[in-house]
């Protein structure tokens, strides 16, 4: 049962991983005709079921191919093992790879999921004087840097006449934000599912945005860019694998609330939750269309203009496209 308390404790069990960077095995060079795939993943979505189920073990068990599993605690850090070859495919929010790119990193967008926009939000205390977009101006908000709540952040002061330098921005991750949050040493907390689902539990927490309408809700699994290069129809056939397993997971959603639930610790009433959000399927999983790219490459040029990235970026450099068959 959930107590609505979003706690410390509670947070640091949903990230609470460490990153798997240190345990990884040394980069070495690309192999072609791979015989092992090396996946970072998180505590999270169709990516995590897969893993739960052994799918796509089972999809290259005939072949000698086998499936190694990193565990990291978000997409930074995963980005920074797959550019350096010691990962060979992992997924992302829509910020981090405009990081990994801009940082010249080894890695190609592979495909697409999408989440739904209600999932982000910016939170205030129940009782605060804030009541628009506006009225963030001059107050403490809370995100973590480089992550899919930079961009929300971004966009939602914009939406509200504001621009980024009009708040005191403070960089905290998760645990650390709820923290704050918690002790109210900050006025707001710019976040994602399920961290948005447990504190819309607590009865101190109120919505004052979410994203919808805001911010499209893309994400990316991305690849090594000499594996991609090198075994292209493997990562046609993990993609493949990952849609079936979504939508699977979609058509037998009971089932699949209580399974996301057991790998990340969220009680299952605050999984429904974020699983029933509009927007929400797990089976939207593809290579990478037109529209992601045209998406990305738009935050990529707001991210320069705002010198929150270092230099210009073209998505199109690092868009890997499946051979025509």
């Amino acid at each position: 049962m959930v107590t609505g308390n979003l706690n410390r404790r509670q947070t640091l069990g949903l990230i609470g991983a460490a990153a798997a960077t240190a345990i990884l095995p040394i980069a070495g060079k690309a192999r072609a005709a791979a015989k092992e795939l090396r996946i970072g993943w998180q505590k999270n979505g169709v990516l995590a079921l897969a893993k739960s189920q052994g799918a796509l073990e089972r999809r290259f068990a005939d072949r000698g191919i086998k499936v190694t599993w990193a565990e990291f605690t978000s997409g930074p850090p995963l980005l920074e093992a797959l550019g350096a070859g010691a990962l060979d495919f992992g997924p992302t929010g829509d910020v981090p790879p405009l990081f990994a790119q801009a940082a010249r990193g080894n890695l190609l967008y592979v495909g697409t999921y999408r989440g739904s926009s209600q999932g982000s939000a910016i939170l205030v205390h129940k009782d605060s004087p804030i009541q628009s977009i506006a009225d963030l101006k001059g107050k403490k908000l809370a995100f973590k840097r480089g992550s899919s709540a930079h961009n929300v952040t971004v966009k939602v002061l914009r939406k509200g006449g504001l621009s980024p330098s009009d708040v005191t921005q403070l960089d905290l991750a998760p645990p650390d934000a709820a923290a704050a949050f918690k002790n109210g040493s900050i006025d707001a907390w710019s976040i994602w599912d399920p961290y948005t689902a447990i504190a819309e539990a607590d009865p101190q927490t109120r919505v004052l945005t979410t994203a919808e309408g805001i911010v499209d809700s893309w994400s990316y699994f991305l690849g090594n860019g000499d594996f991609a290069a090198e075994n292209g129809d493997l990562i046609v056939e993990v993609i493949d694998e990952l849609k079936k397993v979504g939508g699977t997971a979609q058509s037998n959603f009971d089932e699949t609330v209580k399974a996301i639930a057991s790998i990340t610790g969220v009680p299952e009433n605050v999984t429904r939750v974020v699983l029933s959000r509009r927007g929400a399927d797990l089976g939207a999983v593809s290579t990478v269309p037109d529209a992601a790219v045209q998406y990305q490459q738009a935050l990529a040029d707001e991210f320069y203009d705002l010198k929150i990235i270092p230099r210009k970026l073209d998505i199109s450099d690092i868009v890997w496209r499946p051979k025509a068959s």
